[in-house]
């Protein structure tokens, strides 16, 4: 049975889609079954694997509805073991369809309950915002990861998801384990990436992974040619990185049934730079 692990922060361009992507072709390569589900409108997951947003006519959005069944929305890439559930800007209008139907934060789980004994890991790209979308992303997962970009304004959005967090494992009786925050676009040479890393790892109520994704133009640049930066720029820093975080994440495996005590910290966000 998969690890179903959502990749999730509020704030936009914290590098979400980017872990998303390259944490999944890293998985793959080490000989995990993976599957990427995009499931936000933006369809960046997507074309970063090479589909094309404004042409699919068939995605994610098709089969929570049970519209088409789920073998005809996976798509094989250009990894042997990674396949993708594309997502298309119309994957927008769930957010008004749903309004009005009962158990409406559940239907991504449903539809991935079908499969998820082939996989090893589903990977689910989550949209930049605390919506409907991503409370049924969060409720589909069994963990999360959050990526955070070393700077302040990275850090202020977490409380707010960890309180959405805390409001489905205790009103929806979800038991949603947060796997781990992993900073993102960090530069050891910055005066502010060191003091957010410290702040995150002192006060951050759940794990801090070690490997930090470093800023990188081959990062920025992969999916202008729809490939994860495995294919496109293996010997770069940030690949590197997305590979022991892979590594860290299948370390996870043997240690799967033993659960990690939170320690909140009321100081979290709080330091001077």
């Amino acid at each position: 049975m998969a690890r179903v692990i959502a990749i999730c922060n509020a704030k936009g361009g914290v590098g979400k889609t980017t872990t998303a992507v390259n944490l999944s072709a890293y998985l793959a390569m080490a000989g995990r079954r993976v599957l990427l589900v995009d499931f936000d409108p933006q369809a960046n997951a997507s074309s970063a694997l090479g589909s094309d947003p404004l042409r699919t006519t068939e995605s994610v959005y098709h089969g929570i509805l049970n519209e088409v069944p789920a073998e005809k929305l996976i798509k094989p890439t250009m990894l042997f073991n990674l396949h993708l559930i594309p997502a298309a800007p119309h994957l927008a209008g769930i957010l008004v369809e749903f309004v009005n139907l009962p158990e409406r934060e559940h239907f991504l789980r449903k539809f991935l309950y079908n499969f998820r004994h082939q996989y090893d890991y589903i990977i689910i790209d989550l949209p930049p915002s605390l919506s409907l979308l991503t409370i049924n992303g969060l409720i589909a997962a069994d963990e999360v990861l959050i990526p955070v970009q070393a700077e302040y304004y990275s850090l202020e959005g977490i409380g707010q998801l960890l309180e959405i967090i805390g409001l489905i494992q205790n009103n929806l009786r979800h038991h949603l384990r947060v796997n781990g925050a992993v900073l993102t676009m960090y530069d050891k040479r910055e005066h502010l990436s060191r003091e957010v890393g410290k702040n995150l790892r002192s006060h951050f109520p759940h794990s801090v992974f070690e490997t930090e994704i470093p800023r990188s133009v081959a990062l920025a640049e992969a999916p202008s040619f729809s490939k994860p930066i495995l294919l496109y720029r293996p010997d770069s820093p940030g690949a590197l990185a997305y590979g022991r975080l892979a590594e860290e994440i299948i370390s996870q495996e043997k240690n799967l049934g033993a659960e990690r005590e939170a320690v909140s910290s009321k100081n979290f966000g709080d330091f001077n730079i």
